[in-house]
């Protein structure tokens, strides 16, 4: 016999399965906001990210970037094309492959990845402040230790 979707296997508990769907829905509803808030309006989400991921690395190759962010080849060529065009990012032959070149940060790029953090955290600390209760805020601390360690698993 099939299971649905929204049925839980027997071994799952009923406050497991509510768990884990409440989280989704939450932190995707958070991740929209987050990217209202620090978004530039010209980049697309999947530019943002190619930004975000280059911002943790030094530099990478397109097709690292393609497979970091599960696209085709030719998916990320377009989108490096565009990031280009914008001054965000650079790419230079790599020095210990002439054949390959390696994509990073312009100053541009940098100075977008940290105002879009910045503008982020700003409205998210302003409104825990406005919002929330001290108490709540310390809620919201201990969970987000229980969330590190559901990452981890």
């Amino acid at each position: 016999m099939e299971r649905s979707a929204e049925q839980a296997p027997e071994q799952v508990g009923e406050s497991a399965v509510r768990a884990a769907r409440e989280v989704r829905v939450v932190f995707s509803r958070l991740r929209r906001r987050l990217r209202e808030i620090g978004g530039d309006k010209v980049l697309t989400p999947s530019q943002t990210s190619v930004l975000s991921r280059l911002a943790q690395r030094e530099s990478m190759t397109a097709s690292e970037l393609a497979v970091a962010e599960g696209v085709r080849p030719q998916s990320m060529a377009a989108t490096l094309a565009a990031l280009e065009g914008h001054g965000v990012v650079r790419r230079e032959a790599d020095p210990n492959d002439g054949r390959r070149q390696l994509v990073s940060l312009t100053d541009r790029g940098l100075e977008f990845i940290a105002g879009s953090r910045q503008a982020r955290e700003e409205w998210m600390a302003r409104t825990l402040q406005q919002d929330f209760t001290e108490a709540e805020r310390q809620t919201l601390l201990e969970a987000l230790t229980l969330m590190d360690r559901l990452a981890q698993s």
